[in-house]
């Protein structure tokens, strides 16, 4: 009963074995995937992933790194598939000052722009957060994000950050680097965060748990990911998967 709550199967990297890996994923327990759509090329595939199986959800937003891109009328698109009923969120969304192909200032305008139409539509949002920390948790005080919250998406920050996070109606998700040996970091935030507020994900093909660190990543190692957490939390790794699945359901609207 594991829930994926960030993933990225329609990446190019899940080209040649898309099936295949959807179906390691089932048959590794996970019974539910989202899949995040982030600029132009990805939303459309990804609502046609959401759409051939009835387990695998969307999000639709516009990643920070491609602000640069977005287009007169894409804000519009992107409320219209809002109204798709697989898609559950407007993500991922937020800033990214580790790649410099889009300005911070336009950044932080299509930033607010997504989150104004989160609270316009009610729908909760999914943050990309990349060295960051500061603008981000500004952003969503000024636009009031707390209105629907959301998703911390592989969380990275301290525990103030989470605090904070956590005090704006968000849930704290965790991704491959919460299992290596040296994310002392992330295992002290994670052992903090309510049962409540806790997602974890995979963010595949990328930042794969350990022991697969390096190779391509991909949904079925979202069970990596909950043996860790489960560790942490001395709870089953059964416990675990339920509760987290549970608030996924909760927050995403899931079946």
């Amino acid at each position: 009963m594991l829930t994926d709550s960030h993933t990225h199967l329609n990446a190019e990297q899940f080209q040649e074995d898309q099936d295949e890996v959807i179906q390691r994923a089932w048959e590794a327990g996970v019974t539910r995937m989202v899949n995040v759509g982030f600029n132009r090329e990805t939303i459309p595939s990804s609502i046609a992933l959401a759409e051939k199986y009835d387990f695998i959800y969307s999000t639709v937003g516009w990643h920070p790194v491609d602000a640069i891109d977005m287009q007169p009328g894409d804000l519009e698109w992107i409320e219209d598939l809002c109204k798709h009923e697989k898609v559950v969120a407007i993500g991922e969304i937020g800033l990214d000052y580790y790649w410099d192909k889009s300005p911070k200032d336009v950044q932080q305008r299509v930033f607010r722009e997504q989150i104004r139409l989160a609270r316009k539509l009610g729908m909760p949002i999914v943050i990309h957060n990349r060295d960051a920390h500061h603008d981000i948790l500004t952003i969503l005080k000024e636009e009031k994000a707390a209105e629907v919250g959301g998703i911390m998406h592989c969380f990275s920050g301290s525990w103030e950050t989470a605090k904070q996070c956590l005090d704006m109606n968000f849930h704290i998700s965790f991704g491959g680097p919460v299992t290596f040996k040296n994310a002392k970091q992330p295992k002290e935030v994670l052992a903090q965060v309510p049962l409540d507020r806790l997602l974890i994900e995979t963010d595949a093909p990328y930042l794969t748990p350990h022991p697969f660190r390096g190779k391509r990543n991909e949904s079925a190692y979202v069970r990596l990911v909950a043996e860790t957490a489960a560790e942490i939390k001395g709870l089953s790794l059964e416990e675990l998967a339920e509760i987290t699945t549970n608030n996924a359901i909760a927050l995403l609207g899931l079946k």
